[in-house]
């Protein structure tokens, strides 16, 4: 008798067009009869805590209902916002493509090489001693996630003198498994005082500095997630938001960065970003990059196109540039004024708490200082839907709905 087949699991390739073309897509299939069981160890993992925020919006039929967990720009309607430069590229650029100018083709591995020139140049400024010496290697990379494990991935391969990244508390959430998954181990450094809703500057120092020697520090270098809270520096501006990361570099620092072209251009979905490693040597950024390819080639092959194109047409033309700016600090002066609006608001509803945190902290984030408890009683009694630590989307904010977030907040907030 035939003896009875080992059940296996198995990787199929399949066409992705046709055999002549020779594109193929990966399935994986499980063999009849091994289906039911192969995965039922596999636990149901937690919700990601901002998703299931929108998703807890979708469901509720008020009309009264603010969605402020997501960090995503709005207009004044809380309706998205495409940057008019962006439309202009965007119909620039399909244009080019109508005309064949342009193509959908591959982009090599490292990205377009015009937005990697651009995004260092925003970054470290036109006469960077780096860029001018070659000593600086970019790579396109997907969004600020992408690029942050990208940095995380090369760390742990590359970076002999220790694996501990040491991350501030509190810090975006993403960034811990983010980490972890990339071989790094998690360690914190003080970074807010939730008593006096401000910075922790003392903690801050004296932890970094008791850190081991060589530890690899994650510095958010404008409008920290989720607290909003930076050492001093006004913002909006993408000079002046670029003034962390210039001053570590001008002290010696080799630093590795990493950028993000969503919420700046409102590319949320085209996960437009870049990782840029600070070398001693043009031979040291040489190795970087080969090294950088073989990172990337495997774990994504090559990035987005059009995104990248958008963001390098703008950057790359002068005039465009110059009304970008203008319209990222329109943006930026929205916000300001809604955390004006929240704090008057607040005051308005007869609150005598102190708000002017709201008002010192910067970026797309307020972290409200609210208790989790206060941010249930918003969702159930008021509909408004925040995470759990409190932190506010400013950009949900709107002067339609302000005076309603203030009373509500004044409510679950008085003695």
């Amino acid at each position: 008798m035939r003896s009875c087949p080992q059940r296996r699991l198995l990787t199929l390739g399949f066409p992705s067009v046709s055999r002549t073309l020779g594109g193929r897509s990966s399935a994986v299939l499980v063999q009849r009869g091994y289906a039911s069981s192969v995965w039922s160890h596999v636990p149901k993992g937690p919700e990601d805590p901002i998703l299931g925020v929108t998703l807890a919006f979708n469901k509720d039929t008020s009309p009264k209902k603010m969605n402020l967990g997501v960090g995503a720009y709005r207009d004044d309607n809380n309706k998205p916002y495409i940057l008019p430069t962006v439309r202009q590229a965007t119909s620039d650029l399909q244009k080019r493509l109508d005309e064949g100018k342009e193509d959908h083709e591959y982009l090599g591995i490292v990205g377009d090489p015009s937005f990697n020139k651009a995004a260092i140049k925003l970054a470290l400024g036109e006469n960077s001693q780096h860029i001018i010496d070659k000593k600086v290697v970019t790579v396109q990379a997907l969004s600020g996630t992408g690029a942050l494990r990208i940095a995380g991935d090369f760390l742990n391969r590359f970076y002999t003198h220790n694996k501990q990244i040491f991350v501030p508390t509190p810090t975006w959430a993403n960034h811990i498994p983010l980490f972890t998954d990339a071989g790094l181990e998690v360690k914190y450094y003080r970074y807010y005082d939730k008593a006096a809703n401000g910075l922790d500057w003392k903690g801050l120092i004296d932890d970094i500095n008791s850190a081991p020697n060589k530890s690899i520090i994650l510095l958010h270098a404008c409008a920290h997630n989720p607290t909003g809270q930076d050492p001093k520096l006004d913002h909006g501006d993408p000079e002046k938001d670029a003034a962390a990361v210039r001053y570590f570099v001008e002290q010696g620092h080799n630093i590795v960065l990493c950028q993000s072209f969503a919420k700046n251009f409102g590319l949320y979905g085209q996960r437009i970003g870049a990782v840029s490693f600070l070398t001693s040597t043009p031979e040291e950024a040489i190795n970087v990059e080969s090294q950088l390819k073989i990172l990337v080639r495997p774990m994504y092959s090559n990035p987005p196109k059009q995104g990248a194109k958008i963001v390098s047409a703008i950057l790359n033309n002068s005039e465009l540039a110059t009304e970008w700016r203008k319209e990222v600090k329109g943006m930026a002066d929205r916000i300001i004024t809604m955390r004006d609006r929240l704090v008057h608001g607040l005051k308005e509803a007869g609150s005598t708490r102190d708000w002017t945190h709201i008002t010192d902290q910067i970026g797309m984030f307020c972290f409200s200082g609210l208790s989790p408890e206060q941010v249930d009683r918003l969702a159930n009694e008021f509909h408004i839907y925040m995470t759990k630590n409190g932190r506010i989307s400013m950009a949900g904010v709107t002067s339609h709905n302000v005076d309603y977030l203030a009373k509500a907040i004044h409510e679950v907030t008085k003695q």
